[in-house]
């Protein structure tokens, strides 16, 4: 059917899901990732370069296997010194890896990252089909537009009677059913300790109910599905009717990858806090009601008990790391309600925009039909993504270095994890980190490397009207990622 991916379980739609990393092969990788001269710990992704000159060295240390296994509490900054790749010269290593598997064209821009000169381009200018690299121009806007460490409010409040106490959302979809878990992403607000909450604050009042609960979710606004989307790809799980709160990301269980999502997740949720209030409010002698309805709470409602999210930096890493649909058009809504649009599939569209072009992007040719990148509407071209990359890592809004924790790292990590795996591609296997993106007959791959020369490297690779299915146009992307991590093109 058209849009839907060839094979196996969804991720975004024609992403398919990852297997575990293998034997010693992986062993050696993980370690290397640990020694990587890359932003890979917090404290140093603000600042890739720094002024020093790097001592000299024959194989360059960042490329060296580690002698234990050990995670350092940051690396040396790059050397802004370290020489520029010959646009020649990585002309003729990309030129042959970049060949489609059948029909099909691919785009390309190479850049060097601290001078932002073009190394190598194909086509770069031109819109394409982008997939879910879309996610990229999310995680910007909403680090931007809501900040890095905030984080999103679900609430208990008073109802307009007395007999009545409303759930309402605010932007978390990653609520648990149980305890809160602080050290969690998803489930760091749970349902369990919402509900406790509130009834030590209705047992302070004197309520012994019975209580109704009452569900307000109401901050997103205009169709909840996408008419841009494929039903079919919602069918299959990718992606489901979006709310303000949810449990699970929009899933039916915590760690579940495909098949059918919650109609109406919103619902899902109250309806479990309302089981939970029953629960914990039985010993209190407060009874609750097991119907919910929805009603929205009142302007000056008081707020009963309230738990947080995970902030907008962890919750853009695992949209990254896994590629999660419900999520990033989350996110995408939350940053338009930021910046004072509307939490809605346009305002979201519109954040995007706006952020993107604060930064400088000439966004004037992009089409944006949504932010999670499973509609093929969406036309953006390889050189704004390669631009967006490289302001993550080296523009002058330092927010943006917290989406660099979220890049899956080549054979080891999200939706790379099972990839880079055979001998043309080895040589990019724990060195580059990009963001994947895969529709019927698109794929892409945008992310930033260190080459073997010590220079950061960012890159966008897109190839769109690919025959459906056709394994070699996955490996073209990841052979060329891993010509620029090998290449000492001086």
């Amino acid at each position: 059917m058209k849009g839907q991916k060839q094979g196996a379980a969804p991720e975004v739609r024609g992403e398919a899901r990852r297997s575990p990393v293998r034997g010693l092969q992986s062993l050696l990788l993980v370690a290397a990732v640990a020694a990587l001269a890359v932003p890979m710990a917090v404290n140093v992704a603000p600042a890739f370069f720094a002024p020093q000159q790097a001592p000299a060295a024959q194989t360059p240390p960042w490329q060296l296997a580690p002698e234990q296994l050990s995670l350092p509490a940051g690396v040396a900054p790059l050397d802004p010194s370290a020489p520029v790749p010959s646009p020649a010269k990585l002309g003729a290593l990309l030129d042959p890896a970049l060949k489609p598997d059948g029909g099909g064209t691919f785009t390309a821009v190479v850049q060097d990252a601290l001078s932002g000169d073009v190394l190598y381009e194909r086509d770069g200018g031109r819109n394409r089909v982008p997939a879910s690299n879309m996610k990229l121009l999310t995680a910007v806007a909403a680090l931007r537009a809501a900040g890095p460490e905030s984080r999103f409010r679900t609430e208990v409040v008073a109802g307009a009677k007395p007999s009545t106490v409303v759930l309402r959302g605010g932007g978390d979809v990653l609520l648990g059913e149980g305890i809160s878990e602080p050290d969690e992403v998803m489930g760091r607000a749970g349902l369990e300790t919402l509900a406790a909450d509130t009834v030590a604050a209705l047992t302070a009042q004197g309520a012994k109910g019975p209580l109704t609960v009452q569900l307000d979710d109401s901050l997103f606004t205009g169709p909840a599905l996408n008419p841009a989307w494929d039903l079919a790809d919602v069918a299959a799980g990718e992606t489901a009717p979006l709310f303000p709160l949810a449990m699970h990301g929009g899933r039916n269980a915590p760690g579940t990858t495909g098949g059918p999502r919650p109609k109406d997740a919103a619902l899902d949720a109250a309806q479990a806090f309302a089981r939970k209030l029953q629960a914990a409010g039985a010993p209190k002698g407060i009874k609750v009601s097991a119907a919910v309805v929805r009603a929205k709470a009142p302007a000056d409602a008081e707020v009963l008990a309230a738990v947080e999210s995970a902030t907008v930096r962890q919750q853009v890493d695992l949209m990254l790391e896994t590629s999660d649909n419900y999520l990033a058009e989350v996110l995408g809504r939350m940053a338009s309600l930021a910046s004072g649009g509307a939490a809605s599939n346009d305002g979201a569209t519109a954040a995007v925009r706006t952020q993107l072009g604060e930064l400088g992007i000439d966004t004037a040719s992009m089409r944006l039909s949504d932010v999670s990148g499973l509609s093929l509407a969406n036309q953006v071209s390889a050189r704004q993504f390669s631009e967006v990359v490289r302001l993550i890592t080296s523009g002058p809004d330092t927010r943006l270095r917290a989406a660099l924790a979220g890049f899956p790292v080549a054979g080891l990590t999200g939706t790379l994890d099972d990839r880079y795996g055979d001998a043309s591609t080895a040589g990019g296997a724990g060195l580059v980190r990009a963001k994947t993106g895969t529709l019927n007959s698109v794929i892409a791959l945008s992310g930033y490397v260190v080459d073997a020369d010590g220079r950061l490297l960012v890159f966008s690779f897109i190839g769109n009207g690919l025959t459906p299915g056709a394994a070699g146009n996955k490996v073209a992307l990841d052979r060329a990622a891993s010509a620029l991590a090998s290449c000492g093109c001086r």
